[in-house]
């Protein structure tokens, strides 16, 4: 399903639903970010997804990562909570969703990175220094940049 980001923009459509969604920033040992290519709207992001019935949500954050990038993940802390009203997801199904996503930084524990070829085109261990090479939406961006601040002992709550 297709999708585009709307961030900021007075044009947006009104948003009819919220999804509670996860993501992880997961690193190597190397200091490298885990990343996956989204084929919905062809931008780099941290894995994740929208949270199922009948879980906790830190069992959402292990099973869109191990469905996304195949690696087995412990979720450590929680990085934040992103709930701005100005970023909405409209799909072509006509659902546009207001953003509410919360982060947790996690632990690899386990698995190899690979696509899964449905949500995924890409999955990569990106030096945070080659970041800015990628196109990243910006409220996925601000995510990333809590996640590797060094000193951060509060989640965001935005």
């Amino acid at each position: 399903m297709a999708r585009i980001d709307y961030f900021n923009d007075p044009s947006a459509p009104a948003p009819n639903s919220v999804v509670p969604s996860v993501t992880a920033a997961v690193r190597n040992d190397a200091g490298e970010l885990l990343l996956i290519h989204k084929i919905d709207n062809d931008l780099w992001a941290l894995p994740g997804g929208g949270h199922d019935a009948g879980e906790y949500l830190t069992e959402t954050v292990v099973r869109e990562v191990r469905e996304e990038t195949g690696l087995q993940v412990e979720p450590i802390r929680l990085v934040g909570m992103y709930t701005n009203p100005n970023h909405v997801m409209a799909y072509d199904d006509g659902e546009v969703r207001q953003q509410f996503s919360l982060c947790f930084e996690c632990k690899w524990t386990g698995g190899e990175p690979r696509e899964d070829g449905s949500e995924t085109k890409e999955v990569r261990w990106v030096s945070p220094a080659d970041l800015d090479k990628l196109t990243i939406h910006p409220s996925m961006r601000l995510r990333i940049d809590h996640a590797l601040e060094s000193g951060r002992t509060e989640p965001y709550l935005g």
